[in-house]
């Protein structure tokens, strides 16, 4: 297959050297002088230092044109905040011949929009503004309609996938085609993908996961032991499950890699960026301390107020990822997280 990889962050630059082994992957970065030190060096210093390229990769910084279509898949591998603008530009070369996979798990940042133009998220007839965040399927929906694509999501940390660790993944598309070709593209020796056509479930489930990794990441650092820690993924999945349920995602899938197995991963793995956030934070790190001190996108930072305005539009109740919001808009202290969250009434589970 011939594979072009947008993007040469963590996370796309880890699917390229993965699937350099078996296929063509053209990876592509925007930034000229990163394409040629990467080409040059066969390595992405800033993102993945000590981790080769495989044969099968080579770097681009074209401009996105006709070498696009030419391709057997494209994977877009930037930020959530760029899904919008890179479907608007892709939408036009790809049409509907050229299958497309999104590596970003979030929600997009709330903003008005239109009961016409949000066709997939239960809007009333008659509603004229709301204020409510996307879903990438969603964001698709919109902007590139004819566009074949699906979300590649699970429980995965880069650098593991670029040594070629075992890992298993999800290809998530309500298309037949587009998940095949996600499967055709990465399924290997050491990277299992498993198709599912819950593209709701999938994709909250990656999204969620980022918010209440932080919660786990604060509990952690605060010393509240494993019992906690447990308490904490436990009630984050419910909290999940009751918000994918309402969009209509179904409840098998979070059970599966990209519910449970995504959030267990991020939640507890040091190498997990939102994890790390919490840690930070419990340490009395500022929220722009913590996020500097990444050099990565946390998305769980820029997507919880998102999730948590989705939610009650929807009427669930997301308690944990509420007091992820308060404690990232710093109206609350760590501590204060903590007692709000010990302190609700009884209830059944």
């Amino acid at each position: 297959m011939k594979i072009a990889v947008l993007g040469a962050g963590a996370w796309g630059t880890a699917l390229a050297i993965n699937a350099g082994t078996h296929h063509t992957v053209t990876l592509w970065a925007r930034d000229v002088p990163q394409a040629q030190a990467m080409q040059a060096e066969r390595v992405n210093t800033r993102y993945l230092p000590g981790l080769p390229f495989t044969a099968g990769v080579h770097v681009s910084s074209a401009p996105l044109g006709s070498w696009l279509a030419e391709q057997d898949l494209v994977v877009i591998g930037s930020p959530m905040s760029s899904l919008r603008g890179m479907l608007t530009q892709l939408a036009p070369i790809l049409g509907s011949s050229v299958p497309v996979a999104w590596l970003c798990k979030g929600f997009e940042a709330a903003q008005a929009q239109t009961n016409a133009a949000l066709p997939a998220i239960g809007l009333q007839a008659g509603a004229s503004q709301i204020n409510v965040g996307l879903m990438a399927h969603e964001v698709k929906a919109q902007v590139a309609p004819e566009l074949r694509g699906g979300a590649l999501s699970g429980p995965s940390f880069a650098q593991e996938v670029a040594r070629g660790m075992p890992t298993a993944l999800v290809a998530a598309s309500s298309d037949a085609a587009a998940r095949d070709a996600m499967v055709q593209a990465f399924h290997n020796t050491s990277l299992r993908v498993y198709a599912n056509d819950d593209i709701v479930g999938v994709e909250v489930g990656g999204a969620v996961k980022n918010v209440l990794a932080i919660a786990t990441g604060l509990c952690d650092g605060l010393q509240l032991g494993l019992n906690a820690r447990a308490a904490l993924i436990t009630r984050g999945l419910a909290e999940i499950t009751r918000l994918g349920l309402a969009l209509g995602a179904k409840t098998e899938t979070f059970m599966g890699l990209s519910g449970l197995g995504d959030l267990v991963l991020t939640s507890t793995g040091d190498l997990s960026r939102n994890r790390r956030v919490g840690l930070a934070l419990a340490q009395g790190l500022t929220l722009q301390q913590a996020v500097d001190s990444l050099g990565h996108v946390a998305e769980g930072v820029y997507c919880a107020r998102t999730v948590v305005q989705r939610a009650q539009h929807l009427g669930v109740d997301m308690p944990i990822a509420q007091a992820v919001v308060a404690l990232l808009d710093g109206s609350i202290t760590p501590a204060q997280a903590v007692a709000l969250l010990m302190g609700r009434g009884a209830k059944g589970e």
